[in-house]
């Protein structure tokens, strides 16, 4: 598994609080990380959810405040919740778990990679919407 991008924001909110809303990530979940599609089996905090013909594994961890979205090759994405003396930094991490074909990785990761800071902007922003705090991302 290799870390291909590390993105992290600030959230002026504990870090309890604003893991209640990221960590909401079921069907009809606050969680600007909730995925849209139809939920294939699992409930809880694991679950297997189908858009557009591929398949998203989604996993929380409650306990170190963790969403992870896996795709059907090598994607996965990790989203966590840290204490910071703002209130909480929420880092979005983004690795590549590919077991096989790993070089072809770099051509198809290119879109995602390149989304991937305005999507984790939008989802702090909406995070910032439900909290009623401020929050924004901290620049590389």
């Amino acid at each position: 598994m290799t870390e291909l991008l590390e993105l992290r924001g600030v959230v002026e909110a504990a870090p309890d609080v604003v893991a209640a809303v990221l960590l909401d990530v079921g069907p009809g979940g606050r969680s600007p990380l909730t995925v849209s599609g139809t939920v294939e089996r699992g409930g809880g905090d694991a679950f297997v959810v189908v858009r557009e013909g591929s398949r998203i594994t989604v996993t929380v961890d409650r306990a170190v405040r963790s969403v992870t979205q896996q795709g059907e090759w090598w994607y996965r994405g990790v989203t966590s919740v840290e204490p910071d003396p703002r209130g909480s930094v929420v880092v979005h991490r983004v690795f590549n778990i590919a077991l096989g074909h790993r070089w072809a990785v770099r051509m198809v990761s290119r879109g995602p990679l390149i989304a991937a800071p305005t999507a984790f902007a939008t989802q702090l922003e909406l995070l910032s919407g439900v909290l009623g705090v401020a929050a924004w991302v901290i620049p590389d």
